[in-house]
């Protein structure tokens, strides 16, 4: 085997295990949707129905019960609202660790990305009396500020990366001529790093927009997101799967268009500073 027919076998190979990885992540997808579209009668058949004649009475049903467009609008405004919270203090924060580093950067940076690992049940009764204490339970400003400080760890980092590949001679050049700190960042660093903020901020939307945990314990009815309201389709006689999976393919579909929409970005962002 020569060279050339050696390189165009791993090509080969390496396009059908791509195409394999994306069948098997799209498959539960394509299942929830499939689902959605039967009736519960269809939906529990063992073997799994095929072929069927599809229907819409799971969504028209989901939509006489309840009120989705409020839902969604809770998780566009926290997830929006999460990631500009976030932003908005990573940004000069991660300046300042990636412009002026000291020997405690890389410590703090880590002790940051720890936090990470401790179980949000672990902090759960803190928060709780906390929101009570100020009256923010079942509140968006609550669910904006526990998303923006539970992403804030993973925008620090990310950010931080960016920002030291940006050539420090650029900034000494703009202090030359005497700019200030706030200036050097929106005239500077901000339309270099345009990509790698793109990309921190879309990732924080996708984990906003996921979370169920703290949406499902610091909201009942006003400030519930999705994630809250798929949960709400849980029964004491057990899971509806087709009104569930009509209820997740409603939860999933913003976000998946979304990200759709904004792949471009999202790519170009990830892929910052990777080729010199």
């Amino acid at each position: 085997m020569t060279d050339r027919q050696r390189q165009i076998w791993i090509d080969r190979a390496a396009v059908t295990a791509a195409w394999i990885a994306a069948l098997v992540f799209f498959f539960p997808i394509f299942w929830m949707v499939l689902t959605s579209l039967k009736t519960e009668g269809q939906a529990i058949q063992v073997p799994p129905l095929l072929i069927f004649e599809p229907t819409l009475e799971n969504y028209l049903e989901i939509q006489e019960r309840t009120n989705y467009f409020k839902f969604a609008m809770n998780s566009i405004i926290t997830a929006f609202g999460g990631t500009l919270l976030a932003l908005l203090i990573a940004i000069p924060s991660a300046y300042s660790m990636a412009f002026n580093t000291t020997h405690r950067t890389k410590d703090v940076l880590m002790w940051m990305l720890s936090t990470k690992m401790l179980p949000a049940v672990g902090v759960m009764m803190p928060i709780y009396f906390l929101a009570q204490k100020f009256d923010l339970f079942d509140t968006r400003t609550l669910l904006v500020v526990i998303y923006a400080m539970m992403n804030l760890p993973i925008v620090m980092l990310i950010l931080f990366n960016y920002f030291r590949e940006i050539p420090k001679e650029i900034l000494e050049a703009s202090r030359m001529d005497g700019t200030s700190t706030f200036n050097e960042i929106r005239q500077i660093v901000l339309p270099l790093a345009w990509g790698g903020i793109a990309s921190t901020a879309l990732l924080s939307i996708i984990l906003c927009w996921n979370e169920a945990f703290w949406s499902i314990v610091l909201t009942t009815t006003d400030a519930s997101t999705l994630t809250a309201f798929v949960a709400s389709f849980q029964a004491p006689e057990g899971l509806f799967w087709a009104k569930v999976s009509a209820v997740s393919t409603l939860a999933c579909a913003p976000i998946v268009v979304f990200g759709w929409m904004a792949q471009k970005q999202l790519v170009q962002g990830l892929t910052f500073g990777a080729v010199k």
